[in-house]
């Protein structure tokens, strides 16, 4: 049995691990769900996907503290979750794969299940790594992180710690490798094997990635010691939230009007900091289309500015002029896959690398989110009377168009569950 575990306090977490639910289910594959709920736990309940919850199931309140802590955002001293609930969580995990026979778990960013997998004898699927994934770091191609907080320091140095560290320091591997050894399983020996499984997904295609798919497959640990032995790393093409969602008719109504329209989608930023973006890119002469998800925004509305909840961005997409967005891999996707071009403000590392990435093709810019104000004005202005930042977008979404990531997610998953090998795939690029 195949059982997928989302962290639901993560949008982009829930919709990719549904896109892989679908793609299994069109092969003959039930899989089971499994997660700690939390703030978006409600997607799979309105597509009326079942799923267990395992363990204490999680408050829209704690998602919040966790995202707080989370790699790239919190205090690298500690590991997003608490000793007590890490141990909770995976006394639970296992129980349930047991229980359940389950041979193959499939997670985005459910962490704990890399010590309970180990425990139960399963094999660990990952996604959640994106493109931040050892060939980029082996060949420098991570950009200086943006964040206030590294500042400080000059800019070709803050890109060589950027790539030079991942596997070398256990920032927030403490929790873990204490519960590690209490337990008697191997422990986590690094940041950059904290993020992956046995098996890990990167959901990009390499025209953006910047490397092959043939090197990304032929990747090995090789002995170095900021890796778990096995480890394997296959390209499958995007992976982005097709939420089976109408688009409202008061959304479609505005998107319909005259004019340049842009689309705000902040998802995972402080809620006053979403605010700050709005106001500011409502200066120009444009119209707002606001994703409010878990923030409460809806006094900021007005002629020009609409703030919605939930969107089916994938809807919303191709109507606007341009995206706004922290730079998740999701969101970005979603964007490429509508030909929109994306300004990032990037709130952790990994969503550097996904706008750099994209800025390095011309579909994107990133702007620091201290910037916001002035410079954000010029560049947006800059970005809407530009038809290369279009023409750019356009192209990755004709490679995004040739790739089908899901059902190449799909095979990838099924060709690890059926083998029992620890490298079943062999030497092939992207699959399918």
């Amino acid at each position: 049995m195949i059982c997928l575990m989302p962290h639901c306090g993560f949008l982009s977490a829930t919709s990719r691990m549904l896109e892989i639910y679908r793609a299994l289910r069109q092969r003959g594959v039930t899989a089971r769900i499994a997660t700690h709920g939390g703030t978006y736990e409600h997607v799979l309940r309105d597509v009326g996907v079942p799923y267990d919850i395992v363990g204490e199931r999680m408050t829209p309140q704690r998602c919040e503290r966790f995202i707080r802590d989370e790699i790239g955002m919190g205090y690298v001293g500690q590991s997003m979750y608490t000793d007590r609930e890490m141990r909770d969580y995976v006394t639970a995990e296992t129980e349930y794969f047991r229980q359940h026979d389950i041979r193959t778990v499939v997670t985005g960013f459910t962490l704990t299940t890399l010590l309970s997998t180990r425990l139960a004898g399963a094999r660990l699927v990952t996604e959640h790594a994106g493109s931040w994934v050892p060939p980029l770091f082996e060949r420098g191609m991570l950009p200086a992180p943006s964040q206030a907080h590294f500042g400080l320091l000059p800019s070709p140095l803050l890109r060589w710690l950027s790539n030079s560290l991942p596997s070398r320091v256990g920032f927030y591997c403490g929790g873990f490798n204490r519960l590690a050894a209490d337990l008697g399983v191997p422990r986590v020996p690094s940041l950059a094997a904290l993020v992956l499984g046995d098996l890990a997904l990167i959901p990009e295609v390499p025209e953006v990635l910047g490397v092959s798919a043939t090197e990304v497959a032929d990747w090995r640990p090789d002995g170095r010691s900021g890796y778990r032995a096995g480890t394997r790393l296959r390209c499958v093409g995007p992976l982005y939230a097709r939420l089976d969602l109408p688009l409202p008719e008061r959304v479609a109504r505005f998107l319909a009007e005259p004019g340049p329209v842009v689309y705000v989608a902040v998802n995972s930023a402080e809620v006053g900091f979403v605010r700050r973006v709005v106001t500011t890119i409502a200066t120009l002469p444009v119209r707002v289309l606001v994703a409010g998800t878990h923030h409460d925004l809806h006094d900021m509305a007005g002629d020009r500015v609409m703030v919605g909840g939930v969107l089916p961005s994938h809807l919303i997409m191709p109507e606007v002029d341009l995206a706004i967005t922290a730079g998740g891999q999701g969101s970005v996707q979603t964007a490429m896959a509508g030909g929109t071009p994306v300004l990032g403000f990037p709130l952790q590392p990994e969503q550097d690398l996904n706008l750099a990435l994209l800025e390095r093709i011309g579909a994107a810019r990133l702007l620091a989110p201290r910037h916001v104000g002035a410079r954000l004005v010029t560049l947006a202005a800059e970005m809407l009377a530009d038809r290369s930042y279009r023409e750019a977008a356009e192209r990755v979404q004709r490679w995004y168009a040739a790739t089908d990531g899901p059902a190449n997610a799909a095979e990838a998953i099924l060709a690890l569950h059926d083998s029992g090998e620890a490298d079943p795939i062999g030497p092939a690029g992207v699959l399918g």
